[in-house]
Formats: C-alpha cells, structure tokens, sequence
C-alpha cells in the first residue's frame, strides 16, 4: 500500500528541483536529484566530490544533512494533499557514521510518522559498498495552504502533477 496522497514522479522531482522561481535551489548547487521511488520510500542520490567535502577531503557532515533534509522534505510533502498543504523541515538530527571521500551517497527515507500536523521520516544514507554512513532524523511541520497570504507557492498544481 502506498503512503503517497499523490503518486510523485521523477519528472516532478526534476521540476521542483528548480525551484518555485525556476532559479536555482540547494539540491542543484549540491547535486542532489531524487532517484527512486517506491510505495514506502524516496531515495536520492549525491556525488561525493571535493565542491561537498570538509577541509580534511571527506564529505561535509552538512552536505550529509543537506542530502538527509531534501529527501525527507520531498517525501513529507507528497504524502499530503499539496493542494491544501505543504511541508517544511521543522528539526533534524544526524549520525555521521563513516567518512566518505568519492562515490555517489544514496539516501533513503521511510516514515516513522504520518500525522495532520506533523510527519517523521527515518533517512539512511549509504555509499558505493552499501554501507551505512549517516542515519538522520527529521520531523516536517504540515503547514496549511492559504492562497491569499502564502506568496511562497506559486506551482500550479497542474503542472506538476
């Protein structure tokens, strides 16, 4: 059974990447993209090279969280009716578990919670080899549409779904 209230595509993916303005967003400067999805779960994946790392050459604990935090966030959003809706990171919390130098990171989000107000997502991000190497977890505030005092939404819903 699906939790998704629509059922997102990659091509959806890709146009939110962009940003409601279409001019630019995180997820581009990091190169962050939605790669798979499935009934239960979202994954994106992140290339671990030197525009992402720490000084010491391994990727940025941040840029783990960055990769974490859009996972999440885009798969809080499509389990609510966007129409009415929408979701934005309210707390996250990260692990660090095994540096990481070069390959591509895979991140995988799951429900722990779906509610009216909030929703709890479990991300495990993985290396080349499968290996666990940063498990975080965020919480989304579900935030209710107002047309009229909301100029932060101007997606037409059309088109992107």
């Amino acid at each position: 059974m699906s939790i998704w209230f629509q059922q997102p595509t990659l091509e959806v993916c890709q146009y939110l990447n962009q940003g409601i303005k279409r001019s630019g967003t995180l997820m581009q400067t990091l190169g962050i993209e939605i790669h798979e999805i499935g009934d239960s779960y979202l994954s994106a994946k992140m290339e671990a090279k030197p525009r992402i790392h720490n000084p010491l050459g391994m990727v940025h604990g941040g840029a783990n969280v960055a990769l974490a935090e859009t996972v999440a966030s885009y798969a809080a959003n499509f389990a609510v009716d966007f129409d009415k809706y929408y979701c934005v990171g309210q707390e996250i919390s990260a692990s660090h578990l095994k540096a990481v130098k070069k390959g591509i990171l895979i991140a995988t989000t799951t429900p722990l919670h779906i509610g009216k107000r909030s929703s709890v997502w479990h991300v495990e991000v993985c290396n080349n080899k499968h290996e666990v190497t940063c498990i975080a977890r965020m919480t989304a505030a579900v935030v209710e549409r107002h047309p009229k005092k909301s100029p932060m939404i101007e997606v037409e819903t059309a088109k992107v779904y």
